[in-house]
């Protein structure tokens, strides 16, 4: 019997769920408390400008083709997308390196920085596509109700993988700090430091070289449209402005929600939005978590962030660009382990309008820069004045142009707007880390066990951070709905 649900949030994870709900024959409405649909992956439409305001690589493309298989769609119904050559550069104090769109590519450039590495990068990525192959088709679409899940015949054999980490396999396949530095990077995007990520999470190498970076024509949020459209194809009702004020429970069931003051009833609730503050919308004994036990968990970085619109075209610049010219330890080390602001950040400057002629009026160029910083660390306009000029002047003494003369918009993004916009848990940007106790049965539950037909999606739940997680993230929570209501 079709039931009526609500979900709160229309992020990538709430967007899916609705999607695969709808699917399955119940009335869903989705509430946003913001005035566009996307969550953090919303757009910035400026002077001409489109700035992703969230969400700018697009790795995995097998994740989102099996997300709209599902629905007997195709990406290519609702997008865009083009291969990226180089797939990105990566800065450092006396070169510039460069990712291309294909393994062999790659590992030509690892054997004229460290001579004798070529076989070695194959070989390790090629492990790192088994771990891949395992994690996407077994692991991650398990919803993390018990330590059980994570047993089967392929990760037996690679237990050890669970307790060594990312950081020991690089160091021992390579020497060069700069090649270390770059295989590194991808479990950026799980939350954690490379010291502090387990083994088995190479696959995000897998991720990087052997599948490749991707744009989507118009910008990630091309990615929400058709999320959008497919959803209301599928009956789904979506509501903006629309905050979600309460969670609503009678005798230990779920009644529904209060949206802008109005009582919205329903047969389940699903929460896209920030887990710990959904939580806060319960009244205390229906929560699970304590503030003690949000506070000992290790988050995902925040991110200082900069969309800047250039009345000019640079040259040298690539689509995805990260400057690795600072100490990546030091850095790590102090917005994870010393939750400070660092002295000399690593960042990252995406000019998409390189690739992307939509992204910016012509002859001019679309800028968006990242800094990682620590969760809730203090948030001022003095502070992210200096930050933009650190950045700022190392861009513009590596790639010798002014970059600072030629700004015609400028807009930041910071801890105090994750929170604001986002009810973003000490303001982080992507969720809880994945780290070895902070993995699958160990994350805060898709299903809440104090509340009958109330669940939770989206990065804090399973699997964890990142866009094709949150849309597996949906699926997962659709399933477990569709199985209490049959």
């Amino acid at each position: 019997m079709p039931k009526k649900i609500v979900i709160i949030g229309s992020g990538f994870s709430s967007l899916s769920a609705a999607c695969y709900l709808a699917q399955a024959g119940n009335e869903v409405h989705l509430y946003e408390k913001n005035q566009t649909l996307g969550g953090r992956a919303r757009q910035l439409k400026e002077e001409g400008f489109t700035f992703d305001m969230g969400p700018s690589w697009y790795w995995m493309p097998d994740i989102f083709e099996k997300f709209f298989g599902d629905f007997n769609k195709k990406v290519s119904d609702f997008y865009q997308l083009e291969k990226l050559d180089p797939a990105y550069y990566v800065w450092f104090k006396d070169e510039v390196v460069t990712i291309g769109d294909t393994l062999d590519k790659i590992a030509t450039e690892f054997e004229r920085i460290e001579p004798g590495s070529s076989p070695q990068l194959k070989k390790f990525i090629k492990n790192a596509g088994v771990n891949y192959d395992i994690a996407i088709n077994d692991v991650v679409n398990k919803p993390g109700l018990s330590p059980f899940e994570l047993v089967t015949p392929e990760t037996a054999v690679r237990v050890n993988q669970f307790f060594k980490t990312i950081s020991d396999d690089v160091r021992k396949a390579f020497k060069n700090e700069k090649l270390v530095s770059i295989l590194e990077f991808p479990v950026l995007f799980l939350g954690a430091k490379p010291n502090n990520t387990p083994a088995f999470y190479r696959f995000m190498n897998y991720a990087d070289f052997g599948l490749g970076t991707w744009h989507p024509k118009g910008g990630m949020h091309e990615v929400i449209k058709g999320m959008i459209k497919l959803a209301h194809s599928l009956g789904v009702k979506t509501h903006t402005s629309a905050g979600a004020s309460k969670i609503l429970v009678d005798q230990g069931k779920v009644q529904g929600i209060i949206v802008n003051g109005e009582t919205i009833t329903a047969d389940y609730v699903v929460s896209g939005a920030d887990y710990h503050h959904s939580e806060t919308l319960l009244d205390p004994s229906y929560r699970q978590y304590t503030e003690k036990y949000w506070d000992s968990r290790v988050f995902a970085p925040s991110s200082l962030l900069f969309y800047v619109g250039f009345d000019k075209k640079f040259d040298n610049v690539a689509h995805h660009n990260l400057f690795f010219d600072t100490d990546f330890d030091q850095h790590a080390r102090t917005i994870y382990d010393d939750l400070a602001w660092p002295e000399e950040p690593l960042f990252y400057a995406n000019f998409p309008s390189v690739s992307d002629e939509t992204m910016a009026p012509e002859g001019k160029e679309n800028g968006f820069f990242l800094i990682p910083i620590a969760p809730g660390v203090e948030d001022t306009q003095a502070l992210r004045d200096q930050y933009f000029d650190i950045i700022m002047e190392r861009l513009e003494r590596l790639s010798g142009q002014n970059f600072r003369n030629h700004i015609i918009f400028k807009k930041s993004f910071c801890v105090d707007d994750f929170v604001s916009e986002y009810n973003s848990y000490k303001g982080n940007a992507y969720g809880m880390a994945n780290t070895l106790k902070q993995t699958a049965f160990l994350r805060p539950n898709l299903r809440s066990k104090k509340v009958k037909n109330l669940y939770f999606t989206g990065q804090l739940t399973v699997p964890g951070p990142g866009v094709p997680p949150a849309l597996i993230s949906g699926k997962l929570v659709s399933q477990l709905i569709s199985k209490s209501i049959k």
